[in-house]
């Protein structure tokens, strides 16, 4: 039942392509392992890199009248999982090098999560030894051995592909780091282990780490974005239909990061589906403004029904995989508005330090 879900959705929510035709357009690759590690010198090992063309750099049409890329800060996302299939067909982990889990990849969650803060900078999306499905589902201690394991190796490239832009690309640009479902819980380990008191906080614009809860006390320095324009601060939400709360999370003994992607203000935690900018749902050139509204409930955010076409056919409580879809606009513009915020603090800092040398400086 699970998985039937996931196809509904995704037929719903994602572009529903035969990824298998597409397939067909990749690099084909020498004779590798399951097992290997990857290089990030080589571009194939990047889902979305600024220097290839890739579905993180599609604009839905009605955006491309007004859209300027910007170079001046850079997103690293890191994608929720791909690897589904029933059969486990590559054991714990997926390879990197699959066409066709490749295209599912890139014309999915690229192309319909990391697209929205091309807006904001340059797109990095790693490709990873992603963990199966399953091994959020433990039912034997092995399993729950194996699914550790295979997180583990999953999250280690992931840090390989952050360490790797530190030292190529960076070169002092803000950062934003954005993550859906097992993305999300690697974003929590890389925030914990670059940014949370340490001086590279002072580059993040923001987290968007979305699908999976973030507990309020899981970082010594990094906070919960409480205002529009805050920064070096955390965005999180999970989605779910009003009047439904899960089972797992009225077990949560935390108090999770819940920010409405609707008002982005912490004393404004309800809004109606008026400010709702626009959804990007099935269609990628469609922007779907009102589909949903917003409110914060403990630990998750309720919405009403959805209001698209064919929407009568979603049966499910469960938004999870349209965490970011529901709110493509309001977030694509947030990141903007944010980056702005950083880039003004770090100008208004450089010219206060300008004056002081002046002051300081004999004639």
């Amino acid at each position: 039942m699970r998985y039937l879900n996931i196809s509904l959705l995704l037929f719903l929510f994602a572009c529903n392509h035969p990824y298998y035709k597409m397939a067909k357009n990749y690099p084909t690759e020498a004779a590798y392992s399951f097992n290997t590690a990857p290089d990030y010198n080589n571009l194939n090992d990047w889902a979305a890199h600024p220097y290839k063309n890739d579905p993180a750099d599609s604009v839905p049409k009605p955006l491309k009248p007004n859209y300027h890329p910007d170079s001046l800060a850079d997103v690293f996302f890191i994608h929720p999982t791909t690897y589904t299939e029933k059969e486990k067909s590559f054991g714990w982990n997926a390879p990197l090098h699959d066409a066709v889990l490749n295209a599912k990849t890139d014309y999915s969650t690229i192309l319909y999560q990391a697209s929205i803060f091309n807006a904001a900078g340059r797109v990095f999306a790693p490709r990873y030894r992603q963990a199966h499905l399953s091994a959020y589902f433990p039912k034997t201690g092995a399993d729950s051995l194996q699914a550790i394991a295979a997180f583990q190796e999953a999250y280690s490239d992931v840090k390989a592909a952050f360490e790797y832009y530190l030292q190529h690309f960076n070169q002092g640009r803000p950062i934003i780091i954005a993550s859906h479902s097992q993305g999300s819980t690697h974003a929590i380990r890389l925030l914990k282990e670059f940014f949370d008191g340490k001086p590279l906080q002072q580059q993040l614009v923001a987290a968007y780490i979305v699908g999976m809860p973030v507990a309020k006390q899981q970082f010594k320095t990094i906070r919960a974005c409480a205002t529009p324009q805050q920064t070096g601060c955390i965005c999180s939400w999970r989605s779910f239909k009003e009047g439904y709360t899960p089972a797992y999370v009225n077990k949560e003994h935390f108090q999770a990061i819940v920010t409405n992607p609707l008002t982005w203000r912490a004393d404004v935690p309800d809004t109606s589906r008026f400010a709702n900018e626009g959804a990007v749902l099935k269609n990628f050139n469609r922007v779907i403004p009102h589909v949903v509204n917003a409110a914060v409930e403990k630990n998750i955010l309720w919405m009403q029904q959805p209001k698209f076409f064919g929407s009568f056919l979603l049966h499910t409580k469960n938004y999870h995989i349209a965490d970011f879809n529901f709110f493509y606009m309001n977030v694509r513009e947030n990141v903007v508005v944010r980056k702005a915020a950083l880039l003004a603090q770090k100008n208004k800092a450089l010219l206060k330090n300008k004056a002081i040398l002046l002051i300081h400086t004999p004639n």
